[in-house]
């Protein structure tokens, strides 16, 4: 995952490269130094064979090697200055992307939640037709997507560390020293786990708005030709009946409506309640909810 206010540019570099940010984040280095004057032996040994044999079609061979060694020495250069490239870009962004090894298994799952729900909520027909917010939402959920992102890799480092500091098993007595940790790891759990259901519930909403969108626009389509269902009524059915048939067939039309426009009031209170509940930062200390168990609980 790519930090979203990174410059079109570099975000396509970083994502076309995968094997390099990994490279970069374990700390390796891929050695990028080559020698093309080793390309030349080969042909180089060849002309001067001839030279000294006087032997015409070595003299051939060994030119037409050379041409395609200097081929092959032109694309290997384009290659290894593109790789230096992005290596640089790599390690220049090393803080503007997270990848899957960053964040332990719990944490990989609850962004793969939250990453769902907003790819849900993009995807959706209501969005594309911009009848919820589709600016905010460009803007504003990938925002929130990273934020998410950036403190389970926090959390994942600290819990993996916790682990390491923490006996399996403590003297008596000793469990209160390390409650408050503990309790801490467990406390910014909770609250993502909490914000990664806001957007689950954003999500939810949306799609529900999405059936009935669907739905009203087959019904705008009926709509359309309710003259000609009243009129064929008013031909075929009694006065009495007619008049029934004709005021249920407008009041299907306008509860069909209101469905509608409820659907997107909730998508958008929705959106509303996790746009204001901002986060907290987990040093300050004014995370949201106890925790229940050091090792996550499941969301």
């Amino acid at each position: 995952m790519i930090d979203p206010t990174l410059s079109p540019e570099i975000a396509a570099e970083l994502r076309s490269s995968p094997h390099l940010l990994r490279l970069t984040r374990s700390g390796a280095r891929m050695d990028t130094a080559h020698n093309p004057a080793l390309l030349f032996v080969l042909p180089a040994f060849l002309v001067l064979l001839a030279v000294l044999t006087s032997a015409e079609p070595l003299f051939v061979a060994g030119m037409g090697t050379g041409v395609i060694v200097l081929f092959r020495w032109i694309a290997m250069d384009n290659s290894y200055r593109s790789t230096r490239r992005r290596l640089h870009l790599a390690r220049a962004h090393a803080d503007r992307y997270i990848l899957p090894e960053d964040l332990d298994h719990p944490c990989q799952m609850l962004l793969r939640r939250a990453q769902n729900a907003v790819d849900a909520i993009l995807n959706s027909k209501v969005h594309k037709a911009g009848l919820i917010d589709t600016i905010d939402n460009q803007v504003s959920l990938p925002e929130e997507l990273w934020e998410i992102a950036q403190r389970l890799r926090r959390l994942s480092a600290m819990h993996t560390e916790h682990g390491k500091l923490v006996p399996r098993e403590l003297p008596p007595g000793m469990e209160d020293a390390f409650k408050p940790y503990t309790n801490a790891l467990d406390a910014a759990w909770t609250s993502l786990t909490h914000r990664v259901r806001h957007l689950e519930k954003y999500a939810k909403q949306v799609l529900k708005a999405d059936k009935v969108y669907s739905t009203h626009k087959r019904l705008e389509a009926l709509a359309a030709k309710t003259p000609e269902y009243q009129r064929l009524i008013a031909d075929t059915v009694r006065d009495d009946l007619a008049k029934e048939h004709i005021k249920e067939l407008s009041d299907q039309a306008a509860h069909v409506r209101r469905l509608f426009e409820e659907s997107i009031v909730q998508a958008r209170q929705a959106a509303g309640e996790l746009l204001r509940t901002p986060f907290s930062d987990p040093a300050g200390g004014s995370l949201e909810g106890p925790g229940k168990t050091t090792g996550y609980g499941t969301g």
